[in-house]
């Protein structure tokens, strides 16, 4: 392959999408789909600038995203670049009312599997679909949204085998002694597209050269099999799929030759989506398969690194439950870039326990002053009507310009300490604004529902008859109180006794709140 075609030089890139095209002209080439303009501005790291969103099908996005190697339990860096995702799925789906049909690809054979069911004296199979069925559970309590399809790798090896034929009659693929295929990157000039400059200047080692394999870029598309491990028939003899062929074939037999989004954590871009995009242009004869790559930024620990099991520095989905909410995750997901790796510690944490707190007080605070079981403050309708309508506008922007959820984060904490301050302001007022009031937590519950932030109030029929017995109690023991600060001098036995019940209620996840002669009461 010729160097110029994978170390050209690329120039740091525009920030919005206007005059993208012009900005971009020098870059590695991408090819602006045919079909629906969108609202949304997305970032594309073949460019390394923002373009407009365009689907081939109006309303419809079809994503293909990678899912897990299921040989372990996920831990928290799997379970961020999940929530990430998710996030931009509710988006598209829930905020601007996209069709998204999402559906995941589960590698459940490759190395790291055989290893552990080797170790662990289980068959394969079984060890994938336990971790499988406890991953999806997982995901399930982080409030992550089900794919439309779970796609194993074992179910397609047949399309597998056939996409890896086509190739070879291509001269795209070829065969090496030991009954392993590789692709051949020295036919496709377009190699490069989303890492940094390659070359194959590298030796190959003594194995590879006995086999007959051409370059160290090259990448297997089968793995000839090995003694005692799962393989499948082929014409190339006992084998099993590579890495890279898996999510191509699944993603090509339900999307076809065009795929409008693909994603996956940052560490996928290379060599992974570089592979699947080389061998499935070939395989589908066209420049472009994937129209729109998506990369999520790591979970990192202090000092910028990784999590992963390697290290043996990760934190498990169960161990974290144990100590912080999904409701926690997803804010801490929310508040920086999808784009941009976080850093874990407990000072992180607090900071996003502390805004779910702010977030879930307020919006109760609101409902108790509208059902007229919280008077204080004095509420300037026209200003908390006027931040609204800014927040909405600066809300909107944000999710448009690539997903921003940092910045819509920062106009919705605004909203809220604008609305805090009239709602305890130590003033008495007689004015009721209760409808500016109720809209302002209307629009924080149903945007903060939309990024799949699980409301702490439910609605169900039991839920509210169980609301209605804690007020009756609270009834109770607000006469009580009341009887008890009235006398002189004062029964502290009562208000004690007054204290410990709000204390007990605490420890059911029931919050009381007093003020004055006035209680009110939220979900933890």
């Amino acid at each position: 392959m010729k160097a110029s075609c994978i170390t050209r030089k690329l120039i740091h890139g525009c920030k919005r999408f206007v005059n993208t095209e012009a900005k971009c002209q020098d870059r590695p080439k991408w090819i602006k789909p045919v079909g629906y303009q969108t609202e949304v501005s997305i970032y594309n790291p073949i460019t390394k600038c923002k373009v407009p969103l365009i689907l081939k099908t109006k309303n419809i996005l079809n994503w293909y995203i990678c899912g897990p190697t299921v040989y372990d339990s996920a831990h928290i860096g799997h379970a961020t670049t999940y929530i990430k995702s998710d996030i931009i799925r509710r988006i598209l789906s829930d905020y601007f009312n996209i069709d998204v049909l999402l559906i995941m690809g589960i590698t459940d054979i490759d190395d790291k599997i055989i290893r552990r069911s080797i170790e662990s004296g289980k068959d394969f199979e079984a060890l994938s679909r336990h971790f499988e069925t406890e991953f999806f559970a997982d995901m399930n309590k982080l409030n992550i949204r089900e794919p439309y399809l779970r796609c194993r790798v074992t179910n397609y090896i047949p399309q597998i085998i056939q996409f890896i034929k086509r190739l070879i009659a291509k001269d795209d693929g070829y065969v090496t002694k030991d009954g392993s295929v590789y692709f051949n990157t020295s036919k496709y000039n377009r190699y490069g597209k989303l890492s940094t400059p390659l070359t194959d200047d590298a030796p190959l080692t003594a194995k590879d050269q006995n086999i007959g394999r051409k370059s160290v870029l090259d990448f297997a598309l089968w793995k000839a099999a090995k003694e005692n491990e799962p393989s499948w028939k082929s014409p190339w003899g006992q084998g099993r799929p590579g890495w890279h062929i898996e999510c191509s074939a699944i993603a090509s037999t339900v999307f076809g030759n065009s795929v409008d989004m693909h994603s996956g954590g940052i560490d996928l871009a290379f060599p992974h989506h570089e592979n699947e995009e080389a061998q499935s242009c070939c395989y589908h004869d066209v420049d472009q398969w994937v129209n729109y790559w998506v990369h999520c930024g790591h979970l990192n620990v202090k000092g910028d690194v990784k999590m992963s099991k390697s290290l043996k520095n990760t934190i498990s989905i169960q161990n974290y439950l144990e100590n912080y909410s999904a409701n926690h995750l997803r804010i801490l997901c929310l508040l920086s870039h999808y784009r941009t790796g976080i850093e874990f510690s407990d000072e992180v944490m607090q900071n996003a326990v502390g805004i779910t707190k702010k977030l879930d007080n307020f919006i109760n605070d609101c409902d108790n002053y509208v059902a007229g079981r919280f008077k204080a403050g004095e509420i300037d309708e026209n200003l908390l009507f006027t931040t609204l309508h800014d927040t909405r506008s600066q809300v909107h922007s944000a999710l448009a310009d690539d997903f921003d959820t940092s910045k819509a984060m920062r106009a919705i904490i605004n909203l809220v300490a604008i609305g805090n301050k009239m709602l305890h302001q130590n003033t008495t007022s007689n004015s009721n604004n209760v409808s500016a009031v109720a809209t302002v937590s209307n629009y924080l519950s149903n945007t903060l529902s939309k990024f799949g932030i699980s409301q702490s109030t439910k609605s169900t029929t039991e839920d509210k008859q169980i609301a209605d017995i804690i007020d009756h109690f609270l009834n109770f023991r607000k006469a009580i109180r009341t009887r008890a600060l009235e006398q002189n001098p004062k029964d502290t036995t009562l208000l004690k006794e007054c204290d410990k019940v709000r204390e007990c209620l605490a420890t059911c996840g029931i919050i009381v709140k007093d003020q004055q002669n006035i209680s009110s009461w939220s979900w933890k």
